[in-house]
């Protein structure tokens, strides 16, 4: 090798270590700043995470603090739990729901047989507790130190390692939280502070990006995104019966919400995939705020959908899948009304009224007991029930495979062989459709019209504050399906009666979920309906008592059946009135019927 070539060598050579250096370096310091973000996310989290501790343990009722004193710390505790609840409710979901529980007996595993009936902890028994004229010092006292104590677990086995991609996620759902739960007082039962502690979060929101400023190749939108979320919270610092959580959502939250698809957008995330809410989703109120496909397993099966849905939609009209040939899922499920049949019960044998089936994609449970897991096994329950089709499946088969146009589609659009699953995904799919958020409240809130009266906007509000509906019926499905991670869809127990009887009233004989696992605590217990298009799906009710929305309002008003005189321990809706006027309740029923799909 000539003398030349030695150094043309050593340079290639010096070049190749110095590249592999700035490589070394530029990983290194790019794990530097990932393991950066995530210490000082530790640090805000571990921080407000020791505060709630600190000042939970002085609520204890131990003689050294007046009840004054114990209270001035518990709204310090939940101050701090509030400002953690971003992190929190993103990475350890069961924790924070747990946490953030209702006082409800809460039953769990009654469909592994493994059933557990567990008294509730958190923050809000600890609050309907601390503010009783009589406190119970042991009730008190239990509460605080189960709660504390989980506290100091989650602390101690504290870990953050969220992505980019989590971040936007995180966001999403606090941004979502606030608009769907927090707005409410779903979880300020007694202080109503929940317009205040909402406020909180946003300040963790702002820590965050402010913690990921690097990332931003566009300060402007940074800028953009904490100005906004600072005139939210200024927005928030406001009376809980009189605000405009109407306005709030359209100019604020769809703000946020556009603002954030922007941050992703500016940051290039990836996502591995979707969750519950959808990763592009820019307002509260639309088709493309949630995916269905977290609903269901089976909407993996997205290959000539639409030819599926079509199909689909011919089975839910054929009355060949009943024994007799006389019914069909549209002999019940009636399109011009909103997919009920306008009865109180379909017939002499039917004990329950027919709920629709439109926005019944968004849930985890089916009927009205949440016997069934799916919308596939939803329609073995109505093929096998007796008083309904009153089939096996493998005779729907049969009956199916002798329509040789059936047959050539069953064969064309599904490449397996389970072709009872696929009759009912075909139905499923179908089903999966009729959730078109375009009633005359959709279109105003998200600003394509303005045709809303101001009777209609005081409605939502109070639906959505004063008159707590929204802390059931939870926006935007308005069903018991809760935000925003969707994973659990309530029943409740609300006290129904027999009739329309005030002076001696009974409860409904129906005892719901008790009559598949005889769990006593959930006695009378039945899945939260959704509200969309309810001025078309009259009577109301399970067993169809009301026919009207003024009846409805007026039983809710007076606080359920225990407010009828018809006592339980078990009641989950409140039992004092709500003390709504006759105008509050006409502007709740005026909104109620804005959500009436054009379809209808």
């Amino acid at each position: 090798m000539t003398s030349k070539n030695i150094r043309q060598a050593k340079t290639y050579l010096c070049v190749c270590l110095l590249l592999l250096m700035i490589g070394c370096v530029k990983k290194n310091d790019k794990y530097q700043s990932i393991n950066t973000v995530s210490n000082q996310i530790k640090a805000l989290y571990s921080g407000y995470l020791n505060n709630a501790v600190n000042h939970l343990n002085k609520v204890q009722l131990d003689g050294t603090r007046t009840i004054n004193e114990q209270r001035e710390n518990y709204v310090l505790a939940r101050k701090n739990f509030k400002l953690l609840e971003p992190i929190l409710a993103f990475s350890d979901k069961n924790n924070y729901k747990s946490l953030n529980a209702p006082n409800i007996i809460v039953v769990k595993g009654e469909e592994s047989n493994d059933t557990k009936v567990s008294n509730p902890l958190g923050f809000q028994v600890i609050e309907e507790n601390l503010y009783e004229e009589v406190v119970d010092t042991l009730a008190l006292n239990r509460a605080v130190t189960v709660t504390s104590a989980r506290l100091a677990l989650i602390k101690n086995n504290l870990t953050v390692k969220l992505k980019d991609y989590h971040i936007i996620w995180l966001l999403r759902d606090q941004i979502t939280r606030i608009a769907t739960t927090g707005i409410t007082g779903f979880d300020s039962p007694v202080l109503n502070q929940s317009l205040l502690e909402s406020s909180y979060t946003y300040e963790t929101i702002i820590n965050l990006i402010k913690i990921h400023e690097a990332k931003f190749t566009s300060k402007k939108l940074m800028n953009d995104f904490i100005e906004e979320i600072n005139a939210a919270g200024k927005a928030l610092k406001h009376e809980f019966e009189t605000f405009d959580r109407y306005s709030f959502i359209k100019n604020h939250t769809d703000k946020q919400l556009k603002l954030l698809v922007s941050i992703q957008e500016d940051w290039n995330v990836k996502f591995p995939f979707e969750m519950a809410l959808s990763n592009t989703m820019t307002s509260l109120f639309s088709d493309q705020t949630i995916n269905l496909n977290y609903f269901s397993d089976h909407l993996s099966d997205t290959t000539n959908l639409a030819e599926k849905v079509a199909f689909g939609e011919e089975l839910f009209n054929d009355k060949s899948l009943s024994k007799d040939y006389n019914m069909a899922c549209a002999t019940c499920h009636v399109k011009e009304l909103a997919f009920t049949d306008g009865r109180k019960t379909f017939d002499a044998h039917q004990t329950r009224n027919t709920p629709t089936v439109a926005y019944s994609a968004y849930q985890r449970g089916f009927f009205m007991d949440a016997r069934a897991g799916s919308l596939e096994g939803q329609v073995v329950g109505v093929v096998e029930n007796h008083n309904e089709f009153n089939m096996s499946m493998d005779s729907v088969v049969n009956r199916i495979l002798q329509k040789q146009e059936y047959k050539e589609k069953i064969n064309s659009l599904y490449k397996n062989k389970r072709i009872d699953f696929n009759i009912r995904h075909a139905i499923a799919s179908y089903i999966r459709t009729l959730n078109t958020f375009n009633s005359k409240f959709d279109k105003n809130i998200r600003g394509e019209e303005a045709t809303l009266t101001d009777e209609e906007k005081l409605g939502f509000n109070l639906f959505m504050g004063k008159a707590l509906c929204a802390t059931c019926h939870f926006a935007p499905v308005f069903n018991g399906t809760v935000p925003p991670n969707y994973t659990d869809t309530e029943l409740e127990f609300i006290g129904v009666p027999a009739s329309k009887d005030t002076i001696n009233p009974t409860l409904s004989a129906d005892l719901g979920r008790y009559n598949l696992f005889k769990t006593k605590e959930r006695k009378h217990f039945f899945k939260t309906p959704t509200v969309r298009n309810a001025a078309k799906t009259a009577p109301y009710m399970h067993n169809g008592v009301y026919t009207t929305l003024e009846e409805v309002m007026n039983f809710y008003n007076k606080g359920g059946g225990v407010g009828l005189g018809i006592h339980n321990e078990y009641q989950t809706l409140p039992f004092d009135d709500l003390s709504l006027t006759k105008k509050e309740i006409n502007a709740i029923i005026a909104f109620t019927t804005t959500l009436t799909d054009n379809d209808y």
